[in-house]
Parts: C-alpha cells; structure tokens; sequence
C-alpha cells in the first residue's frame, strides 16, 4: 500500500520555486510513497464560518477536504511574504482545521518546508505554519526541516530536482515524512 502525501503550495506564480520544489518532491518520492500536489488553492474563498456550512461548503474548499482526508501526511511548501506566511497557505490550512476537533490534519504527520530570496531561505513563515498546522490538528515533525536561501539567484538556472544537494535534501525531508506514516499506522 502506498503512502499518500499531499502537499500544499504557499505560493500562487506560475515560476514560484516553492512550486519547483514541489515538483521535485514529487519526481524524488521513494518507492511506496505518493506525492501529489494539490491545484487549486487560489480558488478557494478566504475562510468564513457563514460559507462553511453543510450544504454550501464551496466546491473548491470541498475538493481540497477530500483530497485532504485521503492523505497520510503533509508537506507544506511555504515561501516568506514580509517575514510570515502567505495567506494561501494559512487559508488552507484555515479551511482543513475545521470542522472543529474532527479536521483533515487530524493527527497525520506534517513536514514544512521552503525557499525563499532572503539568507534565511523563509525559516519565520515556515515556523509560522508548523505553528498553525500543530493547532489544526496536525503532527508536526518539528527535526524535519528544509529552509533553502537565495532562491531568485539559487535557481536563476537551474531547477531544484537538478540541484544535486536540494534533492538530496528533500528526498531526505519525504523519506522521513513516509517513514513517519508508517511508524504511525505501526502502533
């Protein structure tokens, strides 16, 4: 049985490298392990308790629950917007804490990470989002971390399934993440 990991990206543009990175991730997926990226998160309306009723849950915010809900784990992709986390990112996360108590995140594991242009490479926003994620209700593999620096000038040229350390890096970050699944479902 495969593990399915499903991963959120914090950035909307078309070249974004969290995207990239995403990408990557999902090429680098070791044997028994799925990764799928999520489309459509720019469709989905800011959260609002008034929308989120049984019925009229918007068909967008709907898909991103089920999609959600078949997962074994996360891995969120966050660059750094004026030092926190995008608002996509933190809407989705919004949207997948709720119902109250009985949320997507709902004990499965989480990994965060990210690049960003500053030398820090967005380590503030994806602290920013393993915060929210664990009070959503998610596992946060907190020593499972990827914060990448210079990103605009990092992968000017190259993509990072071609960086060498990258994908070395976040093969590494998926490995961890699907062997927490599977330590999880052990118990």
């Amino acid at each position: 049985m495969s593990v399915r990991i499903l991963a959120l990206v914090g950035s909307l543009r078309a070249g974004s490298h969290n995207r990239q990175l995403a990408e990557a991730a999902v090429r680098l997926a070791p044997e028994g392990a799925e990764v799928e990226l999520f489309e459509g998160l720019a469709e989905i309306p800011f959260y609002n308790e008034d929308l989120d009723v049984e019925g009229t849950v918007p068909a967008a915010a709907t898909r991103l629950r089920e999609a959600a809900g078949s997962a074994d784990a996360f891995l969120l992709f966050s660059p750094e917007y004026n030092g926190t986390i995008p608002a996509v990112l933190k809407n989705a996360i919004d949207w997948l804490s709720r119902p109250y108590g009985a949320g997507a995140f709902g004990g499965k594991p989480v990994a965060v990470v990210g690049t960003a242009f500053g030398q820090f490479g967005g380590v503030w926003a994806q602290d920013e989002a393993r915060k929210a994620v664990g009070i959503a209700g998610g596992t946060v593999l907190e020593d499972v971390k990827l914060s990448i620096p210079g990103s605009v000038t990092r992968f000017a040229d190259t993509h990072p399934a071609d960086d060498s350390e990258v994908a070395e890096q976040l093969t590494e970050v998926v490995h961890r993440l699907h062997s927490k699944v599977g330590t999880a479902n052990a118990a």
